[in-house]
């Protein structure tokens, strides 16, 4: 049986982890982390602890980097995204979460796979597709608390370079974190272990990110656009994987 003491430990393990994922890539963490909390914590704990340790990773990575984010990027794939989150509500209330996830699964593995064995997927060139992008990222968010993936996918495809898309896509999960989070507090999903917590993880989120950011700067773009389009098949497998938890 789990000690309370064990309990924390494998807990800040799976904290480090993520953190240390998001901070050399970008993007990950959640995913990474919450089939592992829910079955340490439940899924009552998991979720908005996750929230409150994503917002923290946002604001560290983006004390030491926010002069790389692509600004114009970043209010475009936003503002479309507080369009998206009314219709990902209704997602919510009307949609099958199962064939939402059968399909991003698909999507992530498709995309990431092809880029892997064909490096030469167009590029989009065009500030505008942040619309679309950013839209299908709130509606996602505000549904399934899944808005990573259409905004990794149009930072692959506009070739940004390691640092660019790492500020950025930090930039535009602050914004993201910061409504998920309010909606938890809302919810009185903020209890003492939760806070604790949290408190408790801040060093071990410290140390993770200051880890992954020279992992980040020390991968070649070539290699990092690799890193990223692997990681987008193993996101999707996990997407696919939840339809039968």
């Amino acid at each position: 049986m789990t000690t309370p003491l064990m309990l924390i430990v494998l807990v800040m393990l799976v904290l480090w982890l993520a953190a240390f994922v998001r901070s050399a890539v970008g993007f990950g963490d959640a995913l990474l982390a919450m089939p592992l909390l829910a079955l340490l914590l439940g899924l009552q704990v998991a979720t908005p602890l996750v929230g409150l340790t994503g917002l923290v990773i946002s604001l560290i990575i983006l004390t030491t980097s926010w002069r790389q984010v692509d600004f114009r990027n970043f209010w475009r794939l936003t503002v479309a995204s507080l369009v998206g989150m009314p219709f990902g509500i209704w997602l919510l209330q009307h949609g099958d979460e199962r064939i939402v996830n059968l399909a991003l699964g698909l999507l992530l593995m498709g995309y990431g796979a092809y880029n892997l064995y064909r490096p030469t997927l167009p590029a989009l060139h065009s500030e505008a597709w942040a619309y679309p992008f950013g839209f299908v990222a709130g509606v996602l968010g505000s549904a399934y608390n899944t808005s990573g993936p259409p905004v990794v996918i149009y930072g692959a495809m506009r070739r940004w370079p390691p640092d660019l898309f790492r500020a950025t896509l930090q930039g535009f999960f602050l914004i993201s974190n910061v409504i998920v989070i309010a909606g938890h507090g809302l919810a009185g999903l903020w209890t003492q272990e939760l806070l604790l917590l949290t408190l408790v993880s801040l060093p071990v989120l410290l140390s993770a990110v200051a880890v992954g950011a020279v992992v980040n700067r020390r991968i070649p773009a070539a290699q990092f656009a690799r890193l990223v389009n692997g990681l987008l098949v193993v996101v999707g497998a996990l997407f696919l994987l939840q339809i039968w938890w």
